[in-house]
């Protein structure tokens, strides 16, 4: 038994400070470097076997390359006597759980102390390092009020018979040396299922933290701790307090999502949280919103985008194409992101096939196993494209454990690539190869690759994956060539291009006609001139459903033809049931892709089933975490939500990456308009209102802001705008919607009545806030039974 004076190896004991399950902690003096340390003295069987042992160390050693203000650093892991010891930091101060015995801490404080503790975890997290244990005893507040977290990567780990007891043990139990209840009180329920804590249990037991700290309790509760295992296993998260702020409840309520998938993914994500929130009030200056938008409306750029990138995902041939969305399973899921391949031809024309193989390759990876890896999508990889931005910087920002690099070079007809798979955490290559082949065999090329990152990651792929990788089919190069060409052309989406895409891909047939994903190229090029006003839609809505009914009966499991399908019965046929099914298979066909995830939460949203919309956005979110298009969508969804300050929030955020993105803009201006606050929204109105060219517009508008407020300044905007549509050029619900703002129901009404015989794409979005007044008139009900909504 340690007493003050004795010494252990290099050390004076001098005080004692504490007991739990790994031991008891003294403060004691390190003569060597004549500094006070905070010594741990693990019980025996921490060194039991040699198992145990070199766990102990390892986990200690990598803890001990952490160096971060706020987390306890570890000096020395050792043995003496016979008893293994650690050496930390000792930090003074008092722990968080005996600062919240006094009750909850105020927002402002609970928000810096919430971004110092995301900080130490992005620390850790970055490095390879999980916490496992990290709860409010383990947090230390000092003096000058800046959070030291203990122990990291020190904890116990409960398996077997040890976690079926910490879950059967009483309340009166919880303060008994060495008892775990405490720590079951911030356990994730895939702890609680046995399987093994990582970096998103880490995030769990910080949401708990969180809000502990503003509610003064933790969130769940029981008698026993059964009772309590299963609250966190199956109870919802009860509300926080009034008095804490939407948007920062809301980043809680992910950390504390009961599947790993939907929670933040790595500390660095609530980290930016915690700034998104900081900064969320302000608003940089309006820039003048671009000539490109002119003519693009937030809900028609979501249908013409749902079918656009649906489209994207085309760059897949023979199945070729789906990406990551599964849930996580009780085994961490590792992610991924592929780099934009080099173009070592010398030659800028040749962009096309580098550009190419690396959506080829992000599709192939997504697709391996859906619930162990992660797949970052094409949006936020093609970023780094010729950038000098380090490894280790962008795994830190895209949040991967891996990096896929590649080049490529073509010769005729022939492709060379490289590829090699590097370890973000500390840039070590685990493998590169080089291939070489005729262009007709680059699908079994990319699947050779893909195989091999599968190999070096272990993963084990599903029946269907190992059958599609060893069956690829050879291609016409000149037609893939084409369809190659032609895709990069389409995702510019000027009339120019459009008209280029499509002489591509009527190449691509002619060279090979049953080459099912260049039809799904031309339902894009139909379905972007339609919602562009580029073709009427009595011609474009034809095509583009020809086209993709043709991809369709070339390769019924070509994903992204039914993410068109489902596109086009959504918000051009209002066939909701039809649509449905289409969204069905194409999320199970493609269920890593991104921007199909962020059109069918649209779809959810728009039938009235938001908890399912919210799960699909966010997954969408993390799986292309620098999409402007994503984030603005993200906004709509709140909106439809009634959740108008996050709403505003998100909105800000697209706006700051995008300046004048129309889909954000018009979510800011109906959730400021929800929150009441007029001249706010008033100004982003007239800045989503300026597409349609108006000069009069903004000061017709201010004046009657000042003459009689917020429902005025609608009312002359209604008025303009209807006289504009005259001579067309301007949605009908866009005019419903100015009208239902200024209090005119009749008027919003009959706008709504003209937008649906004009088959106004916007017009499923009846859900707005802003048509509730008009929930109860038997006109309104009406139109929803007529388009197959839900009339509650």
């Amino acid at each position: 038994m340690l007493m003050p004076g004795a010494r252990l190896g290099p050390y004076e004991i001098v005080a004692f400070i504490g007991a739990g399950g790994m031991g008891q902690v003294w403060s004691a003096r390190d003569e060597r470097l004549e500094r006070e340390v905070a010594l741990k003295v693990l019980p025996a069987d921490a060194i039991a076997d040699e198992v145990a042992r070199a766990r102990l160390l390892r986990e200690a050693r990598m803890a001990s390359k952490l160096n971060h203000p706020n987390v306890c650093t570890i000096h020395e892991v050792g043995e003496a006597d016979g008893q293994a010891y650690i050496a930390m930091e000792l930090v003074e101060g008092r722990s968080l759980s005996a600062l919240l015995a006094s009750g909850p801490l105020p927002t402002e404080q609970v928000v810096r102390y919430g971004q110092q503790l995301a900080d130490a975890l992005a620390h850790a997290h970055e490095r390879g390092v999980v916490h496992r244990d990290l709860k409010s005893a383990n947090v230390v507040i000092t003096p000058n009020g800046r959070v030291k977290v203990l122990d990291f990567g020190l904890a116990k780990r409960l398996v077997g018979e040890e976690l079926e007891a910490a879950t059967t043990l009483s309340e009166a139990s919880m303060t008994a040396p060495g008892a775990v209840v405490g720590t079951l009180a911030y356990m994730s329920p895939e702890q609680l299922r046995g399987r093994s804590a990582d970096a998103r249990s880490d995030i769990w037991a910080l949401g708990v933290v969180l809000y502990e700290m503003l509610a003064g309790v933790r969130p769940f509760k029981g008698q026993t701790g059964f009772e309590l295992s299963s609250a966190i296993l199956k109870e919802p998260v009860p509300a926080l307090p009034a008095t804490v702020p939407a948007p920062l409840a809301a980043v809680i309520a992910r950390c504390l999502a009961k599947e790993p998938g939907e929670r933040y993914q790595r500390g660095g994500e609530v980290r930016s949280a915690f700034e998104a929130f900081a900064t969320g009030s302000a608003v940089s200056p309006w820039p003048a919103v671009r000539a490109s938008v002119a003519r693009h409306r937030w809900q028609v750029v979501l249908a013409c985008l749902a079918a656009a990138l649906a489209i994207l995902a085309g760059l897949d041939l023979g199945g070729v194409r789906s990406r990551l969305f599964g849930r996580a399973s009780g085994s961490r899921t590792i992610r991924m992101a592929v780099l934009p391949f080099a173009n070592l031809s010398g030659d800028a024309e040749q962009e096309y096939l580098s550009d190419g193989l690396t959506q080829e390759m992000i599709a192939q990876l997504g697709r391996l196993h859906p619930e162990s890896l992660s797949v970052i999508a094409r949006t936020s990889v093609m970023r780094y494209k010729s950038t000098d931005t380090p490894i280790d910087q962008i795994g830190r920002e895209l949040g991967v454990d891996y990096m896929l690099e590649g080049s490529a070079r073509r010769e005729a007809g022939r492709v060379r690539i490289t590829a090699e798979l590097i370890r973000a955490q500390d840039q070590t290559q685990l493998w590169a190869e080089t291939y070489e082949r005729e262009l007709s065999g680059i699908l079994a090329l990319q699947s050779e690759v893909a195989q091999k990152v599968a190999d070096s990651l272990a993963l084990k792929l599903l029946p269907a994956e190992k059958v599609r990788l060893a069956s690829v089919r050879t291609v016409n190069p000149d037609a893939y060539d084409a369809y190659l060409k032609g895709s990069q052309y389409w995702i510019k989406m000027t009339r120019g291009d459009l008209d280029t895409a499509e002489a591509y891909f009527n190449m691509a047939l002619q060279k090979d006609p049953s080459f099912a994903a260049a039809y799904a190229g031309l339902a894009w090029v139909w379905a972007c001139r339609n919602q562009m006003a580029y073709t009427p839609t009595t011609e474009a809505v034809p095509k583009m459903k020809e086209a993709a009914l043709k991809a369709l009966s070339l390769d019924d499991t070509l994903a992204e033809s039914h993410f068109a399908l489902a596109t086009l019965k959504t918000w051009h046929d209002w066939d909701l049931p039809g649509a449905e099914r289409e969204w069905k298979r194409a999320v199970e066909l493609g269920p890593g892709y991104a921007d199909g995830l962020a059109m069918y939460s649209h779809f959810l949203a728009i039938v009235g089933r938001m908890d399912e919309a919210m799960a699909r956005i966010d997954r969408a979110l993390v799986l292309d975490p620098f999409n402007v298009t994503i984030h603005s969508f993200r906004a709509a969804v709140l909106l439809l939500a009634r959740r108008y300050d996050e709403a505003v929030a998100q909105a800000r955020r697209a706006l700051a990456m995008e300046p004048g993105n129309p889909v954000a803009l018009s979510g800011l201006f109906m959730a400021l308009a929800e929150t009441e606050k007029g001249r706010e929204a008033l100004l982003a109105g007239e800045h989503y209102l300026k597409m349609y060219g108006v000069s009069e517009l903004d000061s017709l508008m201010d004046n009657g802001f000042v003459e009689g407020g917020f429902r005025a300044a609608m009312k002359r905007g209604a008025e303009v705008l209807a006289r504009r549509a005259a001579d067309g050029g301007v949605q009908p619900t866009d005019v419903a919607n100015l009208y239902g703002y200024a209090g005119d129901k009749v008027r919003a009404l009959d706008w709504l009545e003209r937008a649906y015989e004009a088959r106004d794409p916007n017009l499923p979005y009846l859900r707005l806030p802003n048509y509730d007044p008009l929930r109860s008139d038997p006109r309104f009900l009406s139109l929803l039974r007529r388009m197959n909504l839900p009339v509650q």
